[in-house]
C-alpha cells in the first residue's frame, strides 16, 4: 500500500536520509524549497518511506512561469522501492494537487541520457508531451549548435493537461 502526504519542516531529517538513499548529496536543498514554497510529497511504501518529490507553483522555466503551469520537481524513488508503481502514484497526487488549484496543465521535465529511460518511458505512458521548446539547460532553451555537459541540467520539458 502506498501513502502519500505532504511533507512539513519536520520532515527534513528524513527527506536527507531518502536523498541519501538515492545517493544525492545538497547541503540546504529541502530548507531552500521549504522557504520558497515549493510543496513537497514524501511517499511510503507498506509504511516505509521510499520517496518524495517537489511541486513547485512558481517554477524557474519561463514557459511555465508566463503559463501559470506548476512544475513536478525532483521526482525520486529509492533503487530497493523501484518498479512498484510509486512513482506513477506521486505523480498522480500531483496532478491531483495541481488540480485542486484550478491549474489546467501539469509540468515535468526529463533527463536525457540511459539513466533517465525509465522515466522518459513512465511520463509519456501518463500522458506528458514536449512542450515544443526544444531541450534545456538548466531551465533555459538551449541555442542551436552550442556545446553543452550532458547531466542533470539537460532536460526536456513536458506537460500534460489535467
Amino acid at each position: 500500500m502506498i501513502d502519500i502526504r505532504e511533507a512539513t519542516r519536520d520532515d527534513i531529517p528524513l527527506l536527507y536520509k531518502l536523498y541519501d538513499r538515492i545517493g544525492k548529496k545538497d547541503e540546504g536543498y529541502f530548507e531552500h524549497a521549504f522557504d520558497e514554497g515549493v510543496t513537497i510529497f514524501i511517499a511510503a511504501d507498506e509504511g516505509r518511506y521510499c520517496a518524495f518529490c517537489l511541486l513547485n507553483y512558481t517554477p524557474r522555466y519561463s514557459l511555465y512561469k508566463k503559463l501559470g503551469i506548476p512544475e513536478i520537481q525532483d521526482l525520486n524513488v529509492v533503487p530497493t522501492h523501484r518498479r512498484k508503481g510509486i512513482a506513477t502514484a506521486l505523480i498522480g497526487f500531483c496532478e491531483g494537487h495541481a488540480r485542486s488549484k484550478e491549474c489546467v496543465q501539469v509540468g515535468i521535465s526529463v533527463g536525457l541520457f540511459k539513466d533517465y529511460g525509465p522515466a522518459q518511458i513512465l511520463y509519456v505512458k501518463m500522458g506528458y508531451v514536449p512542450d515544443g521548446n526544444g531541450i534545456t539547460c538548466d531551465r533555459e532553451t538551449v541555442r542551436p549548435y552550442a556545446s553543452y555537459i550532458v547531466d542533470d541540467d539537460l532536460s526536456l520539458m513536458l506537460v500534460k493537461q489535467l
